[in-house]
């Protein structure tokens, strides 16, 4: 998962900042040819917006949801009950940085549609 988050906020790094950095810089924007804008536009966007909805969801999901934060504090509990106070902090503890991934993939996919909205003829 940590891969996914890191490609998709490259991605979306790169193509939001590219214009600032290079005003920035007094250097020229990077171009992109339009065969590999539509290429981005209806390939690449595509899959990305469906990992970040794939990934929002298992996150953002009830304890029924191997991998979101209620399941692994679902987990805590379980092992607080056994007494095994370690195991349950390392669950709760994994379950808060899934706060900080749910707020990175809202960001992303904000920045998919910025660039939606700008070079594919609009967004969602």
């Amino acid at each position: 998962m940590k891969t996914w988050i890191a490609a998709l906020a490259a991605m979306g790094s790169v193509l939001v900042t590219t214009g600032v950095a290079a005003a920035q810089s007094g250097y020229a924007p990077i171009t992109v040819g339009p065969e590999r804008v539509r290429e981005l536009c209806e390939e690449r966007v595509p899959r990305i917006e469906e990992r970040i909805g794939r990934l929002t969801t298992r996150v953002n999901g009830g304890p029924e949801v191997e991998g979101s934060a209620a399941w692994l504090r679902q987990r805590a509990a379980e092992a607080r009950e056994q007494g095994d106070a370690v195991r349950a902090d390392r669950l709760e503890r994994r379950a808060g940085r899934l706060g900080e991934r749910s707020a990175r993939l809202a960001d992303a996919q904000r920045r998919v549609d910025d660039f939606q909205a700008r070079h594919c003829g609009g967004g969602r």
